[in-house]
């Protein structure tokens, strides 16, 4: 009895999605409420999960069409979820006996998987872990991956890159050239065509039209992290050992924010229409980074929130993050955002705000610079912070004041003990 796999309800507001990954082929047994198939919507990624036990029949759409919630994009066979695959592994034998000639053993079988022709085998990919793997010419075999289920990310090939590990098996092809006195090939001049993912077209859509409806500025300013590093080095152990969580930096950047919102409400406010709508409720966005992209979850009623309530929330947007279970309500909404360019090594750049939020705050990477205190030149550890914003609504000085007060919150945390 083949059961009919429909797209369940993404969200409010939410009616189509794209297919962006096939998690299960067909003839491949699968369990009641695991996952078969991954969507994308404007914001987050939604697995499908199997209604019933069984083994996945057909695929009714492919990679990269756009279905509508409840349409039905497979079907699942109950009752032969052990049969389907030694179905699906007996060509395999009747392949083996056919190279009975002798030279067919001496070339190597087992290398052929691995040809560049498709370099992921038999490990299913996204578009952007594929694009990477054949770029640096990797083995997605020889990766471990630390995705759902396994699978493999873009931070899992980066990270072998980086190791140098996993190199793809070029000797296939090597030997190919000693035969022939053919000159070698220069370099590759390869291009792939890879459809934009629906999360990236919205973003797209919504960075273009901040630009273009927005008045945008940004103001820079400095910040001395002494003396917060100083705290985080003291206190990282006790309180990772009371709360469960290690300290970062964001959780002090947070209490700052929302210190400095309160002090100056016009940034934490937008505009609807012809009127100004001004919230006393600090919900902040802050930008995590996801296997497909850049996700900016929300951090709700952060101003009567903890330091380590904070980074507990953050923690677990970080890890839904990476597992793809994000969900719409975990995105929606947001009145301030905070995007760290740092952990990426960036040293300053003009984020541009998330409608219809009027500011973003940008931070950036913490180095070592020598700055004058009380007549001396010392070395203290800076950082260049950035707020871009939207000047119909947010004056020069508004901006300034903000930034300062987050400044100097920061460069003395017993402010943010205080409320000063």
């Amino acid at each position: 009895m083949a059961t009919e796999v429909k797209v369940p309800t993404l969200g409010e507001s939410v009616t189509e999605a794209t297919v962006g990954q096939w998690l299960k082929k067909p003839g491949e047994a699968v369990a009641v409420d695991e996952p078969i198939a991954s969507l994308e919507t404007d914001k987050v990624a939604v697995e499908v999960p199997s209604p019933v036990a069984g083994v996945l029949g057909q695929q009714l759409v492919k990679e990269g069409d756009t279905v509508n919630v409840g349409a039905v994009i497979a079907t699942v066979d109950e009752g032969a979820s052990a049969a389907a695959k030694p179905a699906a592994a007996a060509p395999a034998p009747a392949a083996a006996p056919a190279p009975t000639p002798t030279p067919a053993p001496a070339a190597s079988a087992a290398p052929a998987p691995s040809v560049e022709s498709d370099p992921s085998g038999s490990i299913t990919l996204s578009p952007a872990v594929r694009r990477l793997v054949l770029e640096h010419g990797l083995d997605p075999s020889r990766i471990t991956g630390t995705g759902k289920d396994g699978r493999l990310t873009k931070d899992d090939v980066m990270a072998a890159i980086e190791a140098g590990t996993a190199v793809a098996a070029a000797p296939a092809t090597a030997p190919a050239a000693p035969a022939a006195d053919v000159p070698a090939a220069g370099p590759s001049r390869k291009q792939e065509r890879v459809k934009m993912t629906r999360l990236r077209q919205t973003v797209a859509k919504r960075l273009k039209s901040a630009q273009e409806t927005a008045a945008l500025l940004t103001t820079f300013n400095d910040v001395d992290m002494t003396a917060v590093i100083e705290a985080r080095t003291k206190y990282k152990d006790l309180f990772e050992k009371k709360h469960g969580i290690r300290l970062g930096f964001m959780g002090f950047f947070t209490k700052a924010v929302c210190m400095a919102l309160k002090d100056i409400p016009g940034v934490n406010a937008q505009i609807e229409g012809d009127e100004i709508v001004y919230n006393d409720f600090c919900d902040i966005s802050v930008a995590v980074s996801a296997p497909n992209g850049l996700v900016v979850p929300v951090i709700r009623n952060a101003e009567s929130m903890s330091v380590a309530e904070i980074e507990k929330t953050i923690a677990g947007f970080g890890k839904k993050a990476k597992e793809g279970t994000l969900s719409m309500a975990d995105m929606a909404g947001g009145t301030f955002t905070i995007s760290n360019g740092g952990v990426f090594g960036s040293l300053m750049s003009t984020p541009i705000i998330n409608p219809p939020q009027s500011a973003v705050l940008g931070l950036h990477r913490i180095e070592e610079r020598p700055v004058v205190k009380d007549g001396q030149i010392v070395i203290r550890q800076m950082m260049y912070m950035a707020l871009s914003y939207d000047h119909r609504l947010i004056d020069g000085r508004e901006a300034v004041t903000f930034l300062v007060a987050v400044k100097n919150a920061i460069e003395d945390p017993t402010r943010l003990l205080i409320d000063l």
